[in-house]
């Protein structure tokens, strides 16, 4: 399964990777990380069944990750691109303060050098742990992405199973490109709740990647086998050929 980059042969069932599995995947070999010092705070004191300090304290161990998402500069197919990749495994992939963080600077890095912004999302949505504050970060993200586009600096969002929420609502939807692996599921409030809302069955296939190419909410569905060649074709039609 491995070998196959973690899609099954039989049916083409794309399971998920983490993020530095993703970039090994997308770029062309080493790649340089920024930002790795931010950490997440506990701005409202938060508790759940665990306290908010602690829950980051075990994510870090467990995922080897300061939070939620890896920013950084490498090449696709010989090509300098900056790339920020969510990781699931960190609570969900959640969106709080220091992931609106590093995607910003990583949009600024972009602005500063004309160079293309890849980010691949996987994520529940916005870090409820940090109420208002993770919140605002869609609004930040989607100002820079307004400049990034302005600009005419390329971005390409690539969405994966799951990319929900928050962000969703905000840069996950604002790519130049907006690509998606097979089967993802990509929403706001998940199925069950819209249900519940509006008292109607769903279509078979609502909220996964298919269903939203076919009504518009995307521009293409991309194998992953594929991915990293779409991007780079991509990226010749966008900023021209490399010389």
């Amino acid at each position: 399964l491995e070998e196959n980059l973690d899609v099954c042969p039989k049916c083409g069932y794309h399971f998920k990777i983490d993020a530095v599995r993703r970039l090994k995947l997308l770029l062309d070999g080493d790649w340089e990380e920024h930002d790795k010092e931010l950490r997440s705070t506990d701005p409202l004191g938060f508790h759940d069944a665990v306290p908010y300090r602690q829950r980051l304290a075990m994510m870090r161990q467990k995922t080897k990750l300061p939070d939620a998402v890896i920013s950084a500069t490498g090449t696709v197919s010989g090509r300098k691109v900056h790339i920020c990749v969510l990781e699931l495994k960190f609570i969900g992939g959640s969106m709080g303060a220091v992931v609106g963080e590093k995607i910003t600077r990583a949009i600024e890095r972009s602005l500063a050098d004309r160079t293309p912004l890849v980010i691949v999302s996987a994520s529940g949505g916005a870090r409820m742990q940090e109420g208002a504050v993770s919140l605002m970060q869609m609004a930040k993200i989607s100002a820079g992405l307004m400049r990034l586009d302005e600009a005419r600096v390329p971005f390409i969002s690539v969405l994966t199973d799951p990319t929900t929420g928050g962000v969703t609502a905000s840069f996950a939807m604002l790519g130049d490109l907006n690509v998606a692996e097979p089967g993802a599921l990509i929403g706001f409030a998940g199925p069950r709740v819209i249900e519940q809302t509006i008292r109607q069955k769903l279509p078979e296939g609502f909220q996964r990647a298919e269903f939203l190419l076919e009504h518009g909410f995307l521009d293409a569905v991309v194998k992953r086998h594929d991915l990293k060649k779409f991007i780079a074709q991509a990226l010749n039609f966008l900023c021209g050929p490399l010389s």
